[in-house]
């Protein structure tokens, strides 16, 4: 176009623009037609053309709204009247177009920020955040004029505020430090938004979680654990909700923030502040279990631990002013301040190791940065005191840790090895100065290994760290089952060094064989007190199992007489180990030990130890499934008297023990599969008495769902292996849908009916296949 018809253009655009709602017709004026050509541009195939043709239009109008025209008497003046009208488009109610509005109000917002941040902040990212700043800590509120009750922030206000900002900041996604800088002050408003949707249904709560994930992926990663620190109330950096200001449930399901009403009674007052910051620290559990991936959850776990240790060392330094009298009243409150800090670390620490420590940790450096917070622990405060046993198990945790990371739990790279070298001072340190004399041994093993990148893994590894999961401090002198230890080797230092060696010489590499008389040792520490210990012999024993020991190999009744033993033990950990070691010792050698553990399976309870026993014959089922997963094919061998234990166990008098049997039958018919044979009728019977008759819902439950496995593992074979009970399967599950009163029991039949409709229509309309045949003509 020539130069005069640009001109002429741009000052009609410009003289429109700045008359009122010149905003909104110049967007309905450039973007006039648009929807009707990405309709057509879809039908006809070209959606993505269309679309980038949209956002194209979309940041022209953008550019547009940004300059700043000549008619304008100065830029302020031009803004002042523009920006509101821009945040307005973020609320257009014409659905057809509020899709483009809302993207030109966006990408508008993002251009004035870039070009003119004290403006943008002034006009579009303060006025856009005012409701939430509003009810902040940092604001002074007028309370004095207002009642109890009075509202701050309406419902819809709030709600609107909040989409706003998830469009502008989320959608937009430009992390820039001006849009970093303005959200960071309403996160702590945004994340007591996000608790209270947590209590209580509201959509705030999706829309509160996509902003402090934006937020906390988008910060560099000192911003973001110093936010995550102000969030879990150890520090100001974020300003949360002000203290006399409330979260309301409103009508619409959204939330209104109102003037808190006082409490008179002070502890229901108390009682309302624990739980708000319990809500608090669950809340922020969740949101770190959505940022594992980023390794900011690990890093946090680790500052939430360098934390304890700091408080815990200022706890020590300072003297209490409860022990000194002449303590003054600022002392005293300087005490309560650090003992609350200590006891919100700690609520933390124990919250993330039970909400995120499965996968808590990404990387080495996350480890090591772990492992070097505990070891400094240990170093420079030893295990003494009432909390010294405490203390002593988590650092042969950690220890053992790093014993499972040299000996093959994770490939380790030479750069894995050069990160693990900055824990070697501290190791040195600890097998110098550790009142624990194995605990030295361990920790001087441990360093040989790191500096020689794994090739010399000395043989005291394993033994030393099960001694010190079974040793409580000051009993150095005592086997682990109370009794005189045996008599040193030749060669034993009283230092604690590696046994058979000279301090200087090479340690010696890691064999599986054991020390004379070593598994009468372990069979022993399998009935010590001490849970950890008794543990830690189960696993070695295990261990010792799979590695088909010849000196295990020949004690395979007494090993299995200790698993058993140590199966009905009330500890999680020792009867989880006692499972884990009569399967592999099941799996290994089926023929002695099955016969055995089905005997005690079937055996009925008697007396009053019926409730204990139905406990423990449900954890012989756990073994006997871990058997069948191990076994595999080979199960088909024990199928007979497999089934016949599961469907006696499914008439037990006991609820529980009925539901675990029939579990335990629908896994096994789900791994025999084509191999069940005659045997099907009696499942079939068993099933269908029980789905029908049974009194309680978790048995119907589980009969309902053997169909749903049976016909799983099956699939395509269903009408072969099932013909005969096919009809009278079909009939109970359409029975279980119409008549059950269960709801969880209904929801297993429609899952078993949709298994088995899809495999009768796999066989009765099998996909077509295109082939390609050549023929040679003669």
């Amino acid at each position: 176009a020539p130069g005069w018809l640009r001109r002429l253009c741009g000052h009609l655009l410009s003289e429109r623009l700045l008359r009122p709602s010149g905003v909104q017709a110049v967007v309905r004026g450039v973007l006039e037609g648009t929807d009707g050509e990405i309709s057509a541009a879809v039908v006809g195939g070209a959606g993505a053309e269309a679309a980038a043709l949209d956002w194209r239009k979309c940041d022209a109008v953008g550019k547009i709204l940004t300059a700043c025209p000549q008619q304008c008497l100065s830029l302020e003046d031009y803004y002042r009247q523009v920006c509101p009208q821009i945040l307005d488009l973020l609320h257009m109610q014409d659905k057809v177009a509020a899709r483009q509005f809302q993207r030109v109000a966006t990408t508008t917002v993002l251009s004035m920020a870039r070009e003119q941040p004290q403006l943008a902040e002034r006009h579009l990212l303060q006025p856009l955040l005012a409701p939430l700043r509003r009810c902040s800590e940092d604001t002074e509120l007028a309370l004095e004029d207002l009642t109890a009750g009075a509202v701050l922030v309406p419902e819809a206000e709030l709600g609107s505020c909040v989409e706003d900002v998830l469009k502008v900041f989320v959608v937009g996604n430009d992390s820039s430090s001006l849009l970093l800088g303005s959200l960071q002050p309403v996160l702590g408003v945004v994340f007591s938004l996000y608790s209270f949707a947590r209590q209580n249904v509201s959509y705030l709560r999706s829309s509160c979680q996509d902003i402090l994930l934006w937020f906390l992926e988008k910060a560099e990663r000192e911003q973001s654990l110093a936010v995550l620190e102000g969030l879990a109330g150890l520090s100001s950096h974020v300003p949360t909700l002000h203290p006399q200001c409330q979260l309301r449930v409103g009508s619409e399901g959204g939330a209104a923030i109102v003037v808190q009403e006082t409490i008179s009674d002070e502890d229901e007052a108390l009682y309302q502040k624990i739980s708000l910051e319990q809500c608090h620290v669950e809340s922020l559990v969740e949101l770190l279990s959505h940022c594992q991936k980023s390794g900011l959850a690990g890093d946090f776990f680790i500052h939430c631990l360098k934390e304890l240790a700091q408080v815990a060392a200022e706890d020590e330094a300072a003297p209490s002013p409860a022990v000194e009298p002449a303590g003054s009243l600022l002392e005293l409150e300087q005490d309560q301040a650090r003992q609350g800090r200590k006891l919100l670390v700690l609520q933390l620490v124990a919250a993330l190791c039970q909400g995120v420590s499965d996968s808590v940790f990404t990387d080495i450096v996350q480890v090591q940065q772990f492992l070097a917070a505990v070891l400094q622990r240990a170093c420079a405060h030893p295990a003494r005191g009432p909390g010294a046993a405490a203390e002593a198990q988590t650092l042969a945790m950690a220890m053992g840790l790093v014993a499972a990371v040299l000996g093959g739990a994770v490939q380790l790279q030479s750069s894995d090895f050069a990160v693990l070298k900055r824990l070697v001072p501290l190791l040195e340190e600890l097998s110098r100065t550790y009142p624990e004399p194995l605990t030295q041994e361990l920790a001087s093993d441990l360093r040989v290994a790191i500096l020689t990148h794994g090739a010399c893994s000395p043989g005291t590894l394993g033994t030393a760290a099960h001694g010190l999961l079974g040793r409580q401090p000051g009993t150095a002198a005592r086997s682990p089952a109370g009794r005189a230890p045996s008599p040193p080797a030749q060669g034993d230092s009283s230092t604690g060094r590696s046994r058979g060696r000279e301090p200087g010489a090479s340690p010696a590499p890691c064999a599986t064989s054991l020390a004379p008389g070593g598994l009468q040792e372990l069979l022993v520490s399998a009935c010590d007190p001490q849970p950890p210990s008794r543990a830690a012999a189960l696993r070695r024993l295990a261990s010792l199992v799979t590695q088909r020991h010849p000196e295990a190999i020949q004690l395979q009744e007494k090993l299995l007489q200790v698993f058993l033993e140590n199966v009905q033990h009330e500890d999680a950990f020792v009867y989880l180990s006692a499972i884990q070691g009569v399967a592999l010792l099941s799996s290994e050698y089926p023929e002695r030990i099955l016969p055995v553990l089905l005997a005690q399976y079937e055996r009925p309870a008697q007396g009053k130890e019926d409730t204990m026993a139905a406990v423990t014959r449900m954890k012989l089922g756990e073994v006997l499934m871990r058997v069948t997963r191990a076994l595999g094919d080979m199960v088909f061998r024990h199928r007979e008297p497999l089934i016949r234990a599961f469907l006696r166990g499914a008439r037990d008098p006991d609820g529980a023990l009925r539901a675990s049997s029939l579990s335990n039958l629908g896994e096994l018919c789900q791994h025999l599969g084509f191999q069940l044979g005659s045997i099907i009728q009696e499942v079939t019977c068993c099933v269908t008495a029980i789905a029908r008759t049974d009194p309680e819902a978790e048995v119907r439950r589980a009969a309902v769902h053997v169909v749903v496995l049976l016909l799983r593992g099956l699939s395509e074979k269903v009408t072969e292996v099932l013909r005969d009970v096919l009809l009278d399967l079909y009939r109970l599950l359409k029975h279980v849908a119409t008549a059950e009163r269960d709801a969880a029991t209904v929801l297993h039949a429609q899952l078993a009916l949709e298994e088995l409709d899809s495999a009768v229509r796999r066989v009765l309309f099998p996909p077509q296949t295109l082939e390609k045949k050549i023929v040679v003509l003669p």
